[in-house]
């Protein structure tokens, strides 16, 4: 396997591992946030439990063994109540951008355009929950991240 692939393949797996803990990290949400965005919550739990397939399937592809969700995860903060749930989600976005962005270097071709795509719809979901946006998302989340494996804990 080339550098180039072994790169591509540790991407994946990174953004693999934050897709699992994006599904964790919603079930959160939906348990705390307000009703009337629970719609919300429900789209973005569903949307990552589809990524997180997809990615499954395409390390399976390159012939990695897909990195298997934790039992838990350590939330970064309390999330009493809705308020908080909705900063959860937010910050979820934020990783999974992060990630998503680490994808987008390491890979080529169909690969580094679906990274593109899942990097714009978690920079979405992101400013909706927080009401405005960033001006380079996958960026900012990067600056104080070691590596791309700081995403294990949503």
């Amino acid at each position: 396997m080339s550098t180039a692939a072994k790169r591509e393949l540790r991407a994946l797996q990174a953004a693999l591992a934050a897709e699992h803990a994006a599904v964790y990290g919603y079930g959160v949400v939906g348990g705390k946030v307000h009703e009337d965005r629970r719609a919300q919550a429900r789209a973005a739990y569903d949307a990552h439990r589809a990524r997180r397939d997809a990615l499954a399937r395409q390390v399976a592809d390159l012939g990695g063994r897909p990195v298997a969700s934790a039992a838990g995860y350590a939330l970064p903060f309390p999330v009493p109540d809705s308020a908080a749930a909705v900063r959860f989600a937010a910050e979820l976005e934020d990783r999974v951008a992060g990630v998503c962005s680490d994808l987008v270097r390491a890979a080529s071709g169909r690969r580094r355009q679906e990274a593109a795509g899942a990097l714009r719809e978690a920079a979405v979901r992101a400013a909706r929950w927080r009401g405005g946006s960033v001006a380079f998302p996958g960026l900012a989340e990067r600056a104080g991240a070691g590596s791309p494996s700081a995403t294990a804990t949503p």
